[in-house]
């Protein structure tokens, strides 16, 4: 339409058809068929500046015929588009189900053309303002790199981890053996300590080792992943399931990587993942210092012209990488983490929800409950043992936990030597020690009954007739026996034996 507005004002100006044609850079034909047009539609130079560019197209041309305006029904582009993602679906077989509800409806290349002009309306990009300090974007390369096994030379493909600043476009990346969350959570920390700071946010894809649950609205971070961008004062920020323009400057980072390192790798053979990582290494920096042509500068430059300052410091100390689990509290007050048992305070066992959760690293547990640290335990590996702590249990059972023969002789030796002795007798009848613990308890707990004096005095008597018993102790106490003089038979001392006609004697025996 300027054109067309041009011919018109010039040729008000006076100007000759070929003048007008070298200065507007057509044809004489065209400036002929313009100027006849103008004249046909009865417009002056005034009503043409007057006119908008799609009125002055349809007084010059006629209105132009859209698709939609024919007598064909257009196909449900929504319902095509939906349908031909799914596998096997071709827009062939959508355009042959067109027609079987319209026969006299597009063929197949003007449904297809229509389809691309359907796609090119609907996929509209936002350009996105890239503040500095602000985001840094993560993912990992689509292409590989390898290992090669010394001994039987197979390649073992493993992972190219990629970080991205938003503003500078500083890269960093290097290699790990699986994306797992310990080697996700260990590249995010090396790649802020490459950057010198972190960022305000982080930007990553939905999967398993970032977001335990994936949702285009509400996805739920992994609890892991989660505490690590609290310690280092970053915040995760999901992109959107299936919208790689979520994060652009990370796709685009990506395709960089994969030309500039892992192509230049291609002819290279590695044995271990540190010598990837140090090939890797120089790469990057050989990356990050090529100056950019849009740009005019190396991403090392802008960012550290623009970028470096507003970053956030590093923590003093780095994120130790934990697990996060449940539990519930057993009857015995202890909680079970890989074949081994932990215990919490009592208490917890009766709590209306006995659930508490694990947070464990490479060397302690801690166990919280409500968001409260409960308990905290150095990490034993030990399988099928336990680890508790005394004040965690009842008291009943920390006096329980305290007898040992040696304390309870020596809690004997308190009340006296017949006492002590009578103590050991019962610890040594018993074929385990521990069986013998409630009747040594049992003779120490009569003190408080009968005073010192006489339990001493009742453990000597019932040491003499060998009665190594609570029961004959306590008898002997309650019949006052332990206040009589022993008789010769109660030492233990011979007789001589009884003569009597209904007594048989020993020569009866013989």
């Amino acid at each position: 339409m300027h054109r067309i507005r041009e011919i018109v004002r010039q040729r008000s100006l006076g100007r000759t058809h070929r003048e007008i044609a070298r200065s507007v850079g057509c044809a004489v034909g065209t400036v002929f068929k313009v100027l006849g047009s103008i004249a046909k539609a009865e417009l002056d130079p005034a009503a043409v500046a007057a006119l908008d560019d799609h009125e002055l197209e349809a007084r010059v041309h006629g209105v132009r015929v859209e698709p939609s305006s024919t007598k064909y029904e257009l196909p449900d582009f929504a319902v095509v588009h939906r349908e031909h993602a799914r596998p096997g679906v071709t827009l062939e077989l959508l355009h042959v189900e067109y027609l079987s509800s319209h026969p006299n409806g597009y063929r197949y290349t003007q449904f297809c053309e229509l389809y691309r002009r359907w796609l090119a309306r609907r996929k509209l990009s936002m350009r996105q303002i890239h503040r500095a300090g602000e985001k840094c974007f993560v993912d990992y390369a689509g292409q590989r790199p390898c290992l090669v096994d010394r001994d039987t030379g197979e390649c073992r493909p493993v992972e190219l981890f990629v970080m991205v600043l938003g503003a500078s476009n500083l890269t960093y990346a290097e290699a790990t053996l699986t994306q797992r969350g310990a080697d996700f959570i260990a590249s995010h920390m090396r790649g802020f300590e490459y950057f010198g700071g972190v960022p305000l946010a982080t930007v990553c894809d939905q999967l398993k080792s970032g977001v335990s649950r994936a949702c285009r609205y509400e996805p739920e971070i992994q609890r892991t992943y989660e505490a690590m961008a609290v310690h280092y004062g970053t915040t995760v920020l999901p992109a959107r399931p299936q919208h790689p323009r979520d994060k652009a400057k990370v796709e685009v980072a990506v395709q960089i990587a994969e030309r500039w390192i892992l192509a230049c790798l291609r002819n290279d053979e590695f044995t271990t993942l540190e010598a990837l990582n140090a090939r890797i290494a120089e790469l990057l920096e050989v990356l990050n210092g090529r100056t950019m042509r849009r740009y005019g500068a190396s991403r090392r430059a802008l960012f550290e012209a623009v970028e470096r300052k507003h970053l956030q410091p590093l923590p003093t100390e780095r994120f130790a990488y934990c697990v996060f689990t449940r539990a519930t509290v057993n009857i015995d007050y202890h909680v079970a983490y890989d074949d081994h048992a932990y215990s919490v305070p009592y208490q917890l066992r009766y709590e209306s929800d006995p659930v508490v959760h694990l947070r464990v690293t490479a060397t302690t547990i801690e166990i919280l409950h409500k968001n409260r640290r409960v308990a905290s335990h150095a990490r034993s590996y030990a399988k099928h043992r336990h680890t508790t702590v005394p004040e965690h249990m009842p008291d009943a059972h920390r006096k329980h936990l305290e007898w040992t023969p040696s304390r309870i002789i020596a809690w004997a030796a308190k009340i006296g030597v017949c006492m002590q002795e009578m103590v050991e007798k019962i610890l040594e009848s018993k074929r385990h020690p521990e069986q013998g613990y409630r009747t040594c308890l049992g003779l120490l707990r009569l003190s408080n009954e009968y005073g010192d004096a006489r339990v001493e005095a009742a453990c000597a008597r019932a040491l003499a007739v060998r009665a190594y018993s609570y029961r004959h102790v306590k008898s002997i106490l309650e019949h006052n026996l332990d206040r009589q003089t022993p008789t010769p038979s109660d030492d233990g001392a011979p007789t001589t034996a009884i003569e009597h006609e209904n007594i048989r004697g020993a020569k009866y025996y013989h």
